[in-house]
């Protein structure tokens, strides 16, 4: 048996994503659902290599993308953990997502009130 998710990308005139669109048919989303962002990480196991695909458009806005990467880090540390049951390194994952998201909230508050 075979899934398909399907990304789809329009680029501006400067090749910038313009906007991205997915579907997963197989996982019940049968409409095109529209994304500001997508990070695509593949694990190349003959190279032992990881492989990135990663877009935004720039409707993306910077606190956008601070949330995008603290539940991205959070998500990673429970992947990591059902993987490998090391519940320590999951738990400083998860630590530093927190420490991510503070900092990076206090950046914009910093740059909102200069």
């Amino acid at each position: 048996m075979k899934s398909n998710i399907n990304i789809q990308v329009e680029l501006a005139e400067d090749k910038m994503p313009e906007a991205i669109q997915w579907t997963a048919p197989d996982g019940g989303v049968m409409d095109w659902q529209n994304a500001k962002a997508i990070l695509l990480g593949l694990w190349d196991g003959q190279e032992k290599s990881a492989l990135r695909i990663d877009l935004w458009t720039n409707k993306m806005m910077v606190d956008e993308m601070n949330d995008f990467f603290y539940q991205t880090f959070y998500g990673m540390a429970d992947t990591y953990l059902r993987a490998t049951k090391n519940t320590e390194l999951a738990n400083e994952l998860k630590a530093f997502a927190k420490a991510f998201l503070k900092k990076a909230t206090e950046a914009i508050e910093a740059e909102n009130a200069g």
